[in-house]
């Protein structure tokens, strides 16, 4: 709670203000007011929605951000993971869906919306959960969005890429799919990035989010490459692009 005591203004103004947003995107998806025309799918849809909130909140947290290289439309797009904030920079960029983990449908509110954006959930308690959701990815895989996925398997410091599970890579190995790396960094001016940007260990969301809204400007740096020639064997898959997520 310390970006609470520090800057209590402008943490329960920024609170407000996401509060309306986040009240606004979800209206808009309740009345059916989402992105696009009838040329679109549902989840091409669901993606230029959840672009449009994304860019507003990033708006709202003072967050600049900076691209190297060219930014898919899509196909799969590999990163590294650091923080929550990876889908709201990432979905400004281009309008994409995302693959998390079960738990994620369950938190209060953000679970909600995050389903109203087409998220592919996983259950990595079940195993076998895995090719149910590699047939949703095929399928993702075959519109006109960008299919995210952090194939760490979760969230670090930024200090290092952890290897990349090669599980959910199955459908783009067996497919001729655009294939993109990324890598996402990020710089404050009043604080540190690995406690206070990153979202990891066993950090709690709400102290963690008063936090981050009491930062004056938070600046994210994404830089793409994409991968020309990508294995068929998902394995050799993982480690090709992790190899290029380093090199980024």
């Amino acid at each position: 709670m310390t970006g609470l005591l520090a800057h209590p203004l402008r943490v329960t103004g920024r609170l407000l203000w996401l509060a309306a947003e986040l009240s606004l995107a979800g209206l808009s998806f309740l009345f059916g007011s989402l992105p696009g025309g009838p040329g679109h799918s549902r989840r091409e849809r669901q993606a230029f929605w959840l672009q449009r909130g994304c860019r507003r909140v990033l708006r709202l947290l003072h967050v600049e951000v900076q691209v190297t290289g060219d930014v898919p439309a899509e196909g799969l797009l590999v990163s590294n993971h650091l923080s929550y904030l990876d889908i709201l920079v990432l979905s400004s960029l281009t309008p994409a869906l995302f693959v998390a983990k079960r738990e994620v449908k369950t938190w209060p509110v953000f679970g909600w919306l995050a389903a109203c954006g087409g998220t592919l959930f996983i259950d990595r308690e079940r195993r076998h959960d895995v090719a149910r959701l590699n047939q949703e990815i095929k399928d993702v895989l075959g519109h006109r969005v960008v299919l995210v996925i952090f194939p760490e398997g979760t969230s670090s410091d930024g200090q290092t890429v952890l290897p990349f599970k090669s599980s959910l890579l199955e459908p783009a190995a067996q497919a001729n799919h655009t294939l993109t790396v990324s890598r996402l960094s990020y710089a404050l001016s009043d604080g540190k990035v690995e406690d206070e940007v990153c979202y990891w260990r066993d950090m709690t969301m709400l102290p963690h989010m008063l936090n981050l809204l009491s930062k004056r400007k938070i600046e994210a740096s994404v830089s793409f490459n994409r991968i020309h020639e990508g294995s068929n064997d998902r394995k050799e898959l993982a480690k090709q692009m992790h190899a290029a997520v380093l090199s980024l």
